[in-house]
């Protein structure tokens, strides 16, 4: 008997070694042994297409190393017009609104600010408030003299043409002579003093009020002014013809409605009755002119309706939010406009908004004309009424109805 414990019976003698059979393959027929036994040779064994019985000698072939891989190429630069890898997704980017809100914000907070700045900066101040000897206190209220002077400083002989000012004519003179009065409450007061108004000029004895200006500039007319009305003059402005046709241009004209036609040549105008939009040569000799019925007085009436519609059209929105007209308006008043020393943009700012409103126009009460040797004609004041109306300003309480001139209104 054999032991269990050791390995496999070895194979029979004579008996040939077992090789691996090929699997049959697919519509083949079984594998037929060669009767000729194994030992046949090779090329004899498969005949007319007779199946092997085992697989085929396989030829060896020699070991061969594989090349190594080819070095990475390296990154070539495409033209414009070639394809570039599509990129993956694009992040969104996140919309600040606020930020662009805020920017927003201060810029039109910082623009008035900087133009306020520019303008301050920028105006000529001269002396025309100085103190003198029994100079008037101060009185309640702020009290203003506007000044239009026929000034041609700047202008070439082809604009004084234009403007139609007659050339130079010796001491500079004043057309215009308002004086607004700004309660501390209530409506302002905006009273028209006549130039030819017969007055007293410290030095000179009596003379048209115009002539203050011609003998001593602004400070001789705002001290004749003070001992005339008994009001003190806080704050003073003067403007010539240059500048105030510019200023009238640079808000693209004044809408004005005539009630009678103006033909003056002298003042360089022809204008229809009716509404009408007037440019700065035609508004400059609008306020200048006196070739109507009430000479003066209309020439008064006129000056305050301009005034009127040149601020409303220079504060409102349009022109401010303009550039290409608030940045020529502000130049031309910076060019233009002579205040005294005391005087700030913040002081012109609150007269704008005084004369844009509704102020109450008026003018001194009249007692009369007269003709005086070295003068000519004169208009005078009507002493007791025109006495009480300064009174009421200088106590800064409101002028009864019966001393405001209807003339000119």
């Amino acid at each position: 008997m054999r032991n269990p414990h050791q390995g496999p019976p070895p194979p029979p003698r004579n008996q040939p070694p077992q090789r691996n059979q090929v699997p049959p393959q697919r519509n083949q027929l079984p594998p037929q042994r060669d009767p000729r036994g194994p030992g046949a040779p090779q090329r004899d064994r498969y005949r007319d297409g007779a199946p092997a019985t085992h697989a085929p000698t396989q030829t060896p072939e020699p070991f061969r190393e594989s090349p190594p891989p080819p070095p990475p190429a390296l990154p070539t630069k495409r033209g414009r017009g070639e394809d570039r890898p599509p990129k993956g997704p694009k992040r969104k980017r996140k919309r600040h609104w606020f930020r662009w809100m805020l920017s927003l914000l201060l810029i039109l907070l910082l623009l008035p600010i900087a133009a306020a700045v520019y303008v301050d900066r920028n105006l000529t101040r001269i002396d025309a408030l100085p103190g003198y000897s029994g100079r008037i206190g101060d009185t309640p209220g702020t009290n203003w003299l506007l000044v239009g002077s026929d000034s041609r400083t700047g202008l070439t002989s082809e604009q004084e043409q234009e403007l139609a000012t007659g050339g130079e004519v010796g001491s500079e003179r004043t057309d215009t002579i308002i004086l607004v009065h700004q309660p501390k409450s209530g409506q302002p007061t905006l009273v028209s003093l006549p130039r030819d108004s017969y007055v007293s000029i410290p030095g000179h004895g009596k003379d048209k009020l115009n002539a203050s200006f011609a003998f001593g500039g602004a400070p001789l007319l705002a001290q004749t002014v003070e001992l005339a009305t008994g009001l003190r003059i806080d704050h003073y402005a003067q403007i010539g013809f240059g500048g105030f046709a510019d200023i009238v241009d640079s808000v693209g004209g004044i809408d004005m409605c005539l009630d009678k036609p103006i033909d003056d040549p002298l003042a360089g105008i022809n204008l229809q009755a009716g509404c009408q939009k007037l440019n700065g040569a035609e508004a400059l000799g609008f306020v200048r002119s006196r070739a109507t019925g009430l000479a003066d007085l209309d020439r008064m009436l006129n000056q305050r309706k301009f005034l009127s519609a040149l601020l409303k059209k220079a504060t409102s929105v349009s022109t401010l939010i303009n550039p290409f007209r608030a940045w020529p308006l502000l130049q031309g008043l910076t060019k233009a406009l002579k205040v005294d020393e005391g005087t700030h943009v913040w002081n012109l700012a609150s007269l704008g908004k005084a004369l844009a409103g509704n102020p109450i126009a008026t003018t001194v009460p009249v007692g009369g004309f007269e003709d005086v040797d070295g003068s000519g004609n004169v208009l005078l004041w009507d002493k007791t009424r025109a006495s009480q109306f300064f009174d009421a300003l200088a106590a800064d309480k409101p002028i009864p109805t019966d001393l405001i001139t209807t003339v000119g209104n």
